[in-house]
């Protein structure tokens, strides 16, 4: 296996960047949402002119981990203000999950906004590896919300 590798992503890895998004997204979502719900989210959450806009956006890091030319992972966040990161996408492929590579999907993405001192995220509430991942990186519910249907996790972390 080649060593896994963090860098900033290109308009050459939308493609399997939407296809590890479906992969994890129908892992997780489809007993909370149903396939058919997770189809739409995935078109609407995932279009491909959104990723697009979503990689040249200064404000944001739009991440991929590869193992030579597979894609194993992908990060996204954001600063919507100053000092404030918003992780909106943190996901691993299920057959490389629990090896490391999120925690340091999240590093990198946290290092490239250092001055973030508040990062933030939602989870799926009924998502428990991902709410247990969040909750052993420091991250604490501070409210709950509906989002496209789910009971979602607002999480927070202070002192990014």
């Amino acid at each position: 296996m080649a060593e896994t590798v963090i860098r900033p992503a290109s308009a050459a890895d939308l493609d399997a960047v939407r296809a590890l998004l479906r992969e994890t997204w129908h892992q997780v979502y489809d007993p909370i949402l149903g396939g058919d719900a997770v189809d739409e989210v995935i078109a609407r959450w995932h279009a491909p002119a959104l990723l697009a806009a979503q990689i040249r956006d200064a404000r944001s890091s739009f991440l991929v981990a590869c193992d030579g030319a597979q894609l194993v992972a992908h990060g996204f966040a954001h600063e919507p203000e100053p000092a404030t990161l918003v992780v909106s996408r943190l996901y691993v492929r299920p057959d490389r999950q629990r090896q490391g590579i999120g925690t340091r999907m999240l590093a990198a993405l946290r290092a490239r906004h250092a001055g973030a001192r508040t990062l933030r995220l939602f989870v799926a509430a009924e998502n428990a590896r991902g709410v247990a991942f969040w909750r052993r990186e420091g991250f604490a519910v501070v409210s709950e919300g509906i989002e496209e249907g789910a009971r979602v996790l607002h999480m927070e972390k202070q002192g990014g």
